[in-house]
């Protein structure tokens, strides 16, 4: 059976978070392994998402990620909390590709984390803003991504964070 709805809720850090079915019906389980068998390790509430699910002991569960709309963001939306950190956000503009990376490390409660660009040693800074404006919720550290820089005051900062097979769904 396939549902539709939003994300209510996400924690990657308990592996689970339920999306709102907009049938009405009961919320829908969404297992971390469902997620990362589509690419992702989190995602925000919000999220449009189309599910294949299956009918379980404790209600509908989600098998399949059939569907997952992540938000376009604006660079106002995405640099939101960056001008606290002294950074000129006019300053920030890219036309740099997306690029695939890895999550060298990334604290959710402090905010922020840095990747590693695939063949550059250079850290990248990534603030938690940039994540949700496009439709993450935290990176794990290991997860391939990708991301557009831009030099910041103090080094280069994604200013856009994708899931790492981003620009293949935007060609299908």
């Amino acid at each position: 059976m396939i549902k539709t709805g939003n994300v209510k809720w996400f924690d990657s850090t308990k592996g689970f978070g339920f999306i709102t079915d907009d049938e009405g019906g009961r919320d829908i389980l969404l297992h971390a392994n469902v997620l990362r068998n589509h690419g992702h390790s989190s995602v925000v509430e919000g999220t449009r998402i189309d599910v294949e699910v299956a009918e379980s002991a404790r209600g509908l569960q989600a098998v399949e990620i059939l569907q997952l709309d992540l938000p376009d963001a604006e660079s106002d939306v995405v640099l939101r909390g960056v001008p606290e950190l002294g950074i000129d956000l006019s300053t920030l503009q890219s036309d740099e590709p997306l690029t695939p990376s890895r999550v060298k490390w990334f604290d959710k409660v402090k905010g922020f984390g840095f990747v590693n660009l695939f063949g550059s040693t250079e850290d990248v800074f990534v603030h938690m803003e940039v994540l949700r404006a496009y439709g993450l919720a935290e990176l794990a550290q290991g997860e391939a991504i990708c991301v557009r820089t831009a030099q910041g005051p103090r080094g280069r900062m994604a200013i856009e964070v994708r899931a790492w097979d981003y620009e293949a769904s935007q060609d299908a």
